[in-house]
């Protein structure tokens, strides 16, 4: 695990309801289940119970990637789970690997990258607005994530890196890079494109072709929970549905 956030000023903890906090170690800590004594958070470790002046109670937990970017800061749209892990799966990208993302937003596909190249990789990730590679970036210094490098540039402007095992963007015109994106992927990379319209799919699929990609295909993934009752097991009656389509192509 490439995080460091647990450490010597904050906590992440959980309380009995499943809801997650980050807790600082110099101040005591407010919430309508009570008060938590800084000193007692100082002193706490990985599985310990923290208990509020009103005895309910709080556990401090090991985080992962999801636990972090269910509480960092947004103020745009992510893209959901369902749809990261396609990108990871698909792809088999791992330790040491070199990604590009274009269209940042708050981090949070940038995360995963980082989160799976490891120390031995890169992530460098390119977002026109301003605003957002500054929440970006002041969330990946956050998290201590010391292999992305956030860049507040349009990625139409072109490529700087070379060699990349993939690159990944959400973008509202994608296929405008896609030549640049042939010449700067490693034999055997990828290219995937995430859109929530089918005719940029359209169009970015004619382009992939033109272009020299290979094992070229589209998905959509659909997440359905199921519920557990006394009477039975049926699905949930609401799902996750469309999010968006996912273009994968490959370099060969």
């Amino acid at each position: 695990m490439i995080f460091q956030y647990i450490g010597d000023e904050v906590k992440f903890v959980i309380d009995e309801r499943g809801k997650k906090y980050i807790f600082n170690e110099e101040d005591d800590f407010h919430s309508d289940l009570g008060i938590i004594k800084k000193e007692d958070i100082k002193k706490s470790n990985i599985g310990n119970i923290l208990t509020t002046h009103l005895k309910r109670e709080f556990k401090v937990i090991k985080p992962n990637v999801n636990d972090f970017i269910d509480l960092m800061n947004r103020q745009c749209s992510i893209l959901i789970k369902k749809d990261i892990g396609l990108v990871l799966a698909y792809t088999g990208i791992g330790n040491g690997d070199k990604v590009l993302d274009a269209g940042t937003g708050a981090g949070a596909i940038a995360l995963h990258f980082g989160n799976v190249v490891g120390n031995d990789g890169m992530v460098y990730s390119y977002e026109i607005r301003e605003d957002f590679s500054k929440i970006a970036k002041d969330n990946i210094d956050s998290f201590r994530m010391n292999n992305i490098i956030i860049k507040n540039k349009d990625i139409k402007e072109g490529i700087e890196e070379k060699n990349l095992d993939l690159i990944f963007l959400d973008l509202i015109k994608p296929y405008e890079i896609i030549e640049d994106a042939y010449n700067c992927l490693n034999h055997g990379g990828f290219l995937v494109i995430y859109g929530v319209y089918l005719d940029v799919i359209q169009i970015s699929h004619k382009i992939l072709k033109n272009a020299g990609f290979e094992d070229i295909s589209i998905i959509e993934s659909l997440n359905r929970e199921y519920e557990i009752r006394t009477q039975g097991i049926r699905p949930k009656t609401r799902m996750v549905g469309h999010s968006g389509y996912l273009l994968f192509a490959r370099k060969l």
